[in-house]
């Protein structure tokens, strides 16, 4: 055993999408049920918070769905905070939503973003020196996305929140008369967005550190492809698979498998790797770079899109007739490394993943993906389980497209994954045992990390689940209870974390000049 191998951090973390805390307003924000959910974290000796992508969203409310890989969401911003800052009067926000019950998206963006507004509005007005100098660095250091975005975001609502595509042309192909006459016409429009982008950084970046005060790290969450109706494609139209027309050519999905016989087209539209592979990159660079503003770490999904995609041609109702279509990920993460050094990246790499792709992540060390409750239909599905795993992994004991683990055991799990279950873990008692016998599982394994969705530390079911792939409504709505997260859960938690060295200890020098010593004198035996 090597000086290296001690010493590498075992950590652990809880995934959890911001919207689901029981934040006053209806949804999830930055307010104070995100810094007593840290406080729990620390109180449970979790190293990392998990979060899904903070972009605002479009259709059905998904954070992959996004407006923007580059702005923040509006409704995750604190009207509390907002109140604190002196944006707010008090008085303004009594009479919302309450703490608890899931997310009503449509009220909460009905009563949440006009107050929003009203606060930007009013710190333009009578906004301080200092506070227009944080504000004004702000916007030089995002100039190359935020009046962009802050653009499509008033063109979106002026155009009755049409995808961009159906704006009139002079707009929806960005002629120079049309978005000069808007920068000057709708001035004030535009500067209340920048503003809320300040906002929305200010209280991210505030809680962050707070986390970080907390030997905590941020887990975000970058999702490889962006919607069709997004600033991105509008603004940058030349790096995608579109016609002269600007509609997609082809797009994105996966191939007809064990699961669905049509396959799954998503239908965001696919990348023209040879353009930006010829410019070096620089939409993926900007991309990573806002990333690790928000982000200690990053979770890749779909990594192995990055090696290939399954190309749909866009007139395809189904996946059935796609094809594979190779990408530049070596170069791509190559010239990523050149600029940011070494890359906190996790590959999402679950799926139909080839060797090809294994040697991709495997090339730039990235820690791949394993979740528990994938591992016990047969033989083929071990490699999810502790005794197939390698140190570089990242384990779950389900993700945010599954269903609870108790949901799991009661109402998917087949009578043969049951006894499998069983086999591997221990009798299963009664119900409930089936989840902390899944943490024990993914604490004592070998992977570096391993994250435990907060509906499984909470011993929640089906009723908690996040979300639903192919469910057309009741995605991403659930929160937890205001007075859900008891002393017990993280007493319970810090426990399996000491026993497991997963709560950020680091053995003395000595100790590893010791360990070191011995494994030595082990191997000259042999």
């Amino acid at each position: 055993m090597s000086s290296g191998e001690v010493n590498q951090a075992r950590l652990s973390g809880i995934l959890l999408h911001v919207t689901s805390l029981p934040s006053y307003g209806g949804i999830g924000d930055f307010g104070p049920a995100a810094y007593a959910f840290v406080d729990f974290l620390a109180a449970a000796k979790q190293r990392l918070w998990q979060v899904l992508p903070l972009s605002p969203t479009g259709y059905g409310s998904s954070p992959y769905s996004a407006l923007s890989a580059f702005a923040g969401n509006p409704l995750l911003i604190s009207l509390e905070k907002l109140v604190e800052a002196g944006w707010l009067a008090p008085e303004r926000i009594a009479g919302l939503a309450g703490h608890d019950g899931p997310v009503d998206f449509e009220r909460a963006t009905l009563e949440k973003l006009p107050l929003i507004h009203e606060a930007a509005n009013n710190f333009l007005n009578r906004a301080s020196q200092e506070d227009r100098a944080r504000y004004d660095a702000f916007v030089q250091h995002n100039d190359p996305w935020l009046p962009d975005y802050a653009m499509f975001t008033v063109l979106r609502r002026r155009f009755q929140l049409a995808s961009w595509n159906y704006w009139p042309q002079p707009f929806a192909h960005r002629q120079k008369d049309a978005i000069a006459e808007l920068r000057t016409s709708a001035a004030q429009e535009l500067a209340v967005e920048q503003v809320i982008q300040f906002f929305f950084e200010e209280q991210w970046c505030a809680l962050r550190k707070y986390c970080s005060d907390r030997s905590i790290r941020i887990l975000g969450d970058v999702a490889i492809f962006v919607s069709y109706d997004s600033a991105d494609v509008w603004l940058h139209p030349e790096i995608f698979e579109l016609d002269d027309s600007r509609m997609p050519l082809r797009v994105s999905g996966v191939p007809p498998d064990y699961f669905s016989a049509t396959g799954q087209r998503w239908g965001n539209p696919l990348y023209k790797w040879q353009t930006l592979t010829e410019r070096g990159f620089d939409w993926w660079v900007a991309r990573i770079r806002r990333s690790l503003v928000l982000y200690d770490m990053i979770r890749l999904d779909h990594f192995r899109g990055f090696e290939a995609c399954w190309s749909i041609p866009a007139q395809e109702e189904t996946a059935i007739n796609g094809s594979w279509i190779k990408a530049p990920g070596m170069e791509l993460f190559d010239h990523l490394k050149t600029i940011f050094g070494d890359l906190p990246f996790i590959a999402e790499d679950l799926g139909l993943i080839t060797p090809e792709v294994n040697q991709l992540r495997e090339h730039f060390q990235m820690p791949g993906m394993r979740v528990l409750q994938f591992g016990f239909s047969d033989r083929t599905a071990h490699l999810h389980l502790p005794h197939c795993f390698v140190p570089n992994t990242v384990v779950y004991t389900g993700t945010h497209d599954n269903n609870t683990t108790l949901g799991w055991w009661r109402e998917n799990a087949s009578p043969q994954e049951r006894t499998n279950a069983e086999t591997y873990l221990h009798p299963i008692r009664y119900e409930g045992e089936i989840v902390w016998a899944m943490m024990r599982a993914a604490a004592r394994s070998v992977a570096s990390i391993c994250i435990f969705p907060l509906q499984d530390v909470l011993h929640l079911g089906s009723e908690a689940r996040m979300n639903t792939p192919a469910a057309s409504y009741g995605n991403w709505a659930w929160r937890y209870h205001s007075d859900a997260l008891h002393l017990d859960f993280a007493v319970q938690l810090a426990a399996l974390m000491e026993m497991t060295d997963r709560d950020g200890y680091v053995p003395p020098q000595s100790v590893v000049d010791t360990l070191s010593s011995v494994s030595a004198e082990s191997s000259q035996t042999i």
